[in-house]
């Protein structure tokens, strides 16, 4: 009996999509119904900010795209279908922002995306 294994989730394009903060790139990660969690100061754990579908993860992925300031994957893990990677950012005048991701994949695409990010203030 032969078995399928599951398209594989593309680190390298995640890794490259955000380091050189390529909003198409990154939305093509993403499942056409997957969901985004966004937690951090304005939006807190008891109401975090919930973005559904590529158009509304598009969006937002284009927004911190378009912003002037460098990304860097620090860290990134897969192990079946989770994905965890911690992403470190700094604007030019020095303000850093620190993320983490908790993810869930089907078919090697993002389907649940819970962001957690703090930056200094």
């Amino acid at each position: 009996m032969a078995t399928t294994a599951s398209p594989a989730f593309d680190t390298e394009m995640l890794r490259r999509g955000t380091e050189q903060a390529d909003a198409s790139t990154l939305l093509s990660l993403y499942a056409d119904d997957a969901e985004l969690r966004v937690v951090d100061h304005t939006t807190q754990p008891s109401h975090p900010k919930v973005l559904h579908g590529r158009g509304e993860i598009g969006a937002m992925l284009e927004d911190v795209c378009s912003r002037d300031m460098t990304h860097k994957v620090e860290q990134c893990v897969v192990q079946g279908d989770q994905l965890a990677y911690t992403e470190s950012c700094e604007y030019p005048d020095g303000v850093r922002v620190l993320a983490s991701s908790m993810i869930t994949l089907r078919d090697g695409k993002i389907v649940d995306h819970t962001l957690l990010q703090a930056w200094d203030e």
